[in-house]
């Protein structure tokens, strides 16, 4: 169970992960129109729910999808966080508040890419994580509020960057407790 398998690539969950792929494209070009950007937002915002929500259910939870949850939601914040920068929407420094959890989380993604224990322990054990969660909500919240120009948008940005720095620990925590549990 803990292992890469392609198939698990293209199990439905795997798919509904990938769909944030081309969102990642699309956002730039969106930018511009508040209502459509925020709506590419949602599109993601409803894919991350819906992968993992949809793989417990079937009983789909697996490493390559986890990976592949992983990095997909790295590379659309990644891609909507340098897109509102580039545009002036944000300052350079929100990319860190934005970015507090991917930053936390990315010693943790290639410790669960290098080790089978790991892995193997994330999939018999899968729990939603609340800290992650809300900085998720958080993060969605700050971009939507950025992208129509609102005076609080910089009060989210520090919440963001709080809650993802509390997520990253909270992972971080999980990851060490699941790798001394699963020998």
């Amino acid at each position: 169970m803990g292992r890469y398998r392609a198939r698990d690539a293209v199990r439905l969950p795997s798919l509904i992960s990938w769909s944030r792929v081309p969102l990642a494209l699309l956002f730039p070009f969106a930018v511009h129109d508040p209502w459509l950007a925020a709506t590419v937002l949602l599109a993601a915002a409803l894919s991350d729910v819906v992968d993992g929500a949809l793989a417990r259910r079937l009983g789909l939870v697996t490493a390559t999808g986890a990976v592949i949850d992983g990095l997909t939601d790295k590379l659309f914040v990644a891609t909507v966080v340098v897109t509102l920068v580039v545009v002036g929407t944000l300052p350079a420094s929100a990319t860190l508040l934005l970015g507090a959890r991917e930053i936390g989380e990315a010693p943790l993604v290639v410790w669960y890419a290098v080790s089978a224990r790991l892995r193997r322990a994330r999939v018999q054990a899968p729990a939603a994580n609340v800290p992650g969660k809300v900085a998720t909500v958080l993060q969605f919240a700050a971009v939507v509020f950025a992208i129509f120009g609102s005076p609080h948008t910089t009060a989210l940005l520090w919440g963001t960057g709080a809650a993802g720095v509390i997520a990253a620990i909270s992972y971080a925590r999980r990851a060490v407790g699941l790798y001394r549990a699963f020998p």
